[in-house]
């Protein structure tokens, strides 16, 4: 009887977590090129974590290495866009060619995350970004800066999948 009850608890907590995690579907029918991806992409609101803890300006840029693997480096100021410059060099990879919008990215060793391309525009100018826990959201811009109605129809997207937007920080870029 004890070992009965324990397994339904598990079996609740499991469906509850999996109840909590956000909707991590691709929404966008047009095709993804990963030429059009890469290039610089500004960070313009993330959720808070301690590797981007207190960084400002963030940046991320995107390049195609020989071996198919994808060099990405992150770049942000440290306490303000006036502050110490630091930069974190890792890879990324897509998980199979069916999905091509969901990479796995590594800064350390051979731990990797997932990394899913939720929301892209055509042109490719914003996306909205997610992982495998309502932990982490970025969204992320070909420019510093982005227009309110764009950023609110982010904002309402990641909503609907499920995010609490409410925890994002918007990040200032030097001017």
């Amino acid at each position: 009887m004890k070992n009965m009850i324990v397994t339904t608890l598990l079996l609740i907590a499991f469906k509850l977590t999996a109840m909590a995690q956000p909707d991590q579907t691709i929404t966008n029918t047009f095709p993804f090129e990963l030429s059009k991806y890469l290039g610089r992409w500004y960070e313009v609101a993330r959720f808070d974590h301690s590797f981007e803890r207190g960084l400002e300006g963030t940046t991320a840029t995107y390049t195609l290495l020989n071996d198919g693997t994808i060099e990405v480096v992150n770049e942000g100021y440290k306490n303000g866009v006036n502050g110490k410059k630091q930069k974190a060099v890792g890879k990324a990879k897509l998980t199979s060619a069916a999905t091509p919008r969901n990479l796995k990215v590594s800064f350390f060793w051979i731990f990797y995350s997932p990394y899913n391309i939720l929301e892209l525009d055509e042109n490719y100018q914003y996306a909205l970004i997610g992982s495998s826990s309502e932990k982490y959201l970025w969204i992320l811009s070909r420019k510093p800066n982005m227009d309110n109605d764009t950023y609110n129809m982010l904002l309402n997207k990641a909503k609907a999948r499920g995010y609490d937007v409410s925890k994002l920080i918007k990040v200032a870029h030097p001017k």
